[in-house]
């Protein structure tokens, strides 16, 4: 991580103590460094006491580069300072962009919801479709069950027909052995009669 550290004084031993004073959070992003543990001790060079360093610390906390903050110091003023960016400005351009971060947040958030309603609505209508089916296939299956009953009817109706074509027919063959009967009677009393006459004429 990077600091920016004032150089104090050097040890007995040599080492130089470095008061670290802020920390960069992110890219254009400094914190002004409030831990407890704020020295450090390096061997930095010939920098005098007051100096201003960048120093590159490990997860150790070792030094790991320094170099002088002088150059670093003169781009921040050339970029945020000769341009009169203010803090107030930048607190302004903070809150700006706390806005806009809101703003975005509660877009999503909307997005989000009408995603869920989509989806809500996509599986209603996927429920509907497989309704639909069932009913289409249950109003499939009712079809063929009338058409079947439908053509037991009429097969039924094709019987009753030929059952009353057949008494039909049974009643005109009664009717027609009646009639035949009848004229058998009639032709055997006329045989009858005419075997009498014979009889009678050939008795004179």
């Amino acid at each position: 991580m990077l600091y920016l550290a004032q150089v104090q004084e050097k040890d007995a031993v040599g080492k130089t103590k470095l008061q670290l004073l802020a920390y960069e959070k992110a890219e254009y992003a400094w914190a002004i460094f409030s831990g407890e543990d704020s020295l450090v001790y390096a061997d930095v060079g010939d920098y005098g006491s007051g100096a201003l360093l960048l120093v590159q610390l490990s997860d150790l906390r070792q030094v790991e580069e320094v170099q002088d903050a002088a150059a670093w110091i003169v781009e921040v003023i050339q970029r945020y300072l000769v341009t009169g960016v203010t803090p107030d400005i930048l607190q302004q351009e903070v809150q700006r962009a706390e806005q806009w971060r809101q703003s975005l947040t509660l877009q999503s958030q909307e997005l989000g919801r009408r995603a869920l309603e989509m989806e809500a609505r996509r599986d209603q209508i996927q429920e509907l479709e497989e309704n639909l089916k069932r009913e289409k296939k249950q109003l499939e299956l009712e079809r063929e069950q009338l058409e079947l009953e439908k053509k037991q009817v009429q097969e039924l109706l094709d019987l009753k027909a030929q059952r009353d074509q057949i008494q039909e027919l049974e009643e005109t063959l009664k009717r027609e052995k009646k009639q035949l009967e009848l004229e058998k009677k009639q032709l055997e009393l006329k045989a009858a009669q005419i075997s009498q006459l014979k009889t009678n004429t050939s008795a004179s």
